[in-house]
C-alpha cells in the first residue's frame, strides 16, 4: 500500500524559509506523480506544486511561482518543497499526495497538480507569523 509521511513544518517568521518532506512508501514503480496541496481555515485547498517523478517536470501555483521549490530525491523517494521568502497567507496545512495515472502526469506539465490524487499523506502544518 502507497503511503506517505509529511515532515518539516513549524511556525516561521514573514520573509523566512521552510522546507517539508514527504516521504514515499509501497511504491511499486518509480513514474508518479507528487503533489503539494494546501488549505487554510476557511479556504478551499489548492495545489502549490508537483513533480513527475521519472522526469522531474515540475508545475507551481502562480502566487508560489519564484518563492516554492519542489524537487525529489529517488534515492530515498522523498519530495521536498523548499518554501522562502514565506508570507502570512502560506500559512496553511500542507500535505502531499502521489498519483500512477498518467493525467497526473499531463497536469502537472501544465502547470498545476491534479486535485483527485489517490494517495494522500495526514499533512503538516505551517505557520507564517507577520
Amino acid at each position: 500500500e502507497v503511503q506517505l509521511v509529511e515532515s518539516g513544518g513549524g511556525l516561521v517568521q514573514a520573509g523566512g524559509s521552510l522546507r517539508v518532506s514527504c516521504e514515499v512508501s509501497g511504491a511499486t514503480s518509480d513514474d508518479y506523480t507528487i503533489g503539494w496541496f494546501r488549505q487554510a481555515p476557511g479556504k478551499e485547498r489548492e495545489g502549490v506544486a508537483c513533480i513527475s517523478n521519472r522526469d522531474g517536470r515540475t508545475g507551481y501555483l502562480w502566487s508560489v511561482k519564484g518563492r516554492f521549490t519542489i524537487s525529489n530525491d529517488n534515492g530515498k523517494a522523498v519530495v521536498y518543497l523548499q518554501m522562502n521568502n514565506l508570507k502570512p497567507e502560506d500559512t496553511a496545512e500542507y500535505v502531499c499526495a502521489a498519483d500512477f495515472r498518467p493525467i497526473a502526469r499531463d497536469y502537472c506539465w501544465r502547470g498545476t497538480p491534479i486535485n483527485n490524487m489517490p494517495y494522500w499523506g495526514r499533512g503538516t502544518l505551517i505557520t507564517v507569523s507577520s
